[in-house]
C-alpha cells in the first residue's frame, strides 16, 4: 500500500506566487517550483528539492505515495498529483501536490503487472500482448496499491483478459470499463518467400521496355527512309536538262 515512511517526508518552502520570472529564479537555486492546494484549503505556491521529488516517483508506489509535507513548521498528509519534465535535459520543472484526508476515497490510477507466463506463449509460440498498463480505482488513501496483478497463466490465442478478470477487492472500487482488454496472445508474422513461379510470373507481367524503344527508332528509321525517296527523280530531271543543253 501506498503508505508514507519517516523517509518519505518532503520540505517545502513558501514562493512568491504565479509569475514566470519566479519559477525561473526557484530553477537556477536548484530547486523545482510547485503548488500546494485541497483538502479545502488555499493553494499555495511552493519550492521543492528535485532529489526529494524524483526519490518519490521512481519508488515502488510512484506518484500515488503518500508522504508527509512540511511547510512553515505544519505537517500535512500529500501526493504528487502532476509533475513536468523539461524536454531537452530531462530536469523536473512543475509539481503539483494535493494535501490528503486520510478518511477521504481517491480516485487514483494504478499500474498492471502481469503474471506467469501465458499458455499462448509456452505451448503455441505466440506472443503475450499487454493493451493496458493502468487501471483507474476509487478507495482510501491508506488502501491505494503498488499494483494490481494479473495471472496470464492460463491466456492462450482467441483469448482475451480484460479489465473485469483483474483481482477485485472490497478496499477498492473499479471506475475502468470492465470490457477493456488488458492482454491477450498474437501470432508471430513470418514473412514467406516467393516461389520460383511466382517470381517467373511477376517478371513476364512487366512490360519489355527495351524493345519497345528499339522499335520506336526503327519506325523512325524507316519514316525518314520513305521521305528521301522523291530526291532520285529530281536528280535525273537536272541530268537530262544538261544533256539537250
Amino acid at each position: 500500500m501506498a503508505i508514507a515512511t519517516e523517509s518519505n517526508v518532503l520540505e517545502a518552502q513558501p514562493r512568491g506566487a504565479g509569475t514566470k520570472n519566479d519559477a525561473r529564479r526557484v530553477r537556477r537555486g536548484g530547486k523545482v517550483p510547485g503548488v500546494l492546494y485541497g483538502a479545502g484549503k488555499q493553494a499555495v505556491s511552493v519550492s521543492l528539492d528535485p532529489r526529494q521529488i524524483s526519490r518519490i516517483l521512481h519508488s515502488e508506489t510512484g506518484h500515488n505515495t503518500i508522504f508527509d509535507l512540511t511547510l512553515d513548521g505544519e505537517r500535512t498528509k500529500a501526493m504528487i498529483v502532476d509533475w513536468q519534465y523539461e524536454p531537452v535535459r530531462g530536469s523536473l520543472m512543475h509539481i503539483d501536490l494535493k494535501r490528503i484526508a486520510m478518511d477521504r476515497k481517491l480516485n487514483v490510477k494504478v499500474p498492471i503487472v502481469l503474471k506467469g507466463e501465458a499458455a499462448g506463449v509456452k505451448q503455441q509460440g505466440g506472443i503475450l500482448e499487454q493493451i493496458t498498463r493502468e487501471v483507474e480505482v476509487q478507495c482510501l488513501p491508506a488502501d491505494i496499491p503498488a499494483s494490481i496483478e494479473l495471472d496470464v497463466s492460463e491466456l492462450v490465442f482467441g483469448k482475451v483478459m480484460r479489465v473485469s478478470d483483474l483481482p477485485h477487492g472490497e478496499k477498492l472500487k473499479f471506475l475502468s470499463d470492465p470490457n477493456q482488454p488488458v492482454a491477450t496472445v498474437i501470432t508471430i508474422k513470418e514473412e514467406v518467400a516467393p516461389t520460383p513461379e511466382a517470381v517467373a510470373a511477376e517478371a513476364a507481367a512487366v512490360p519489355a521496355e527495351p524493345e519497345v524503344i528499339k522499335k520506336g527508332k526503327q519506325e523512325t528509321e524507316e519514316e525518314g527512309a520513305e521521305g528521301a525517296a522523291p530526291e532520285k527523280p529530281e536528280k535525273a530531271e537536272k541530268a537530262e536538262k544538261k544533256e539537250k543543253k
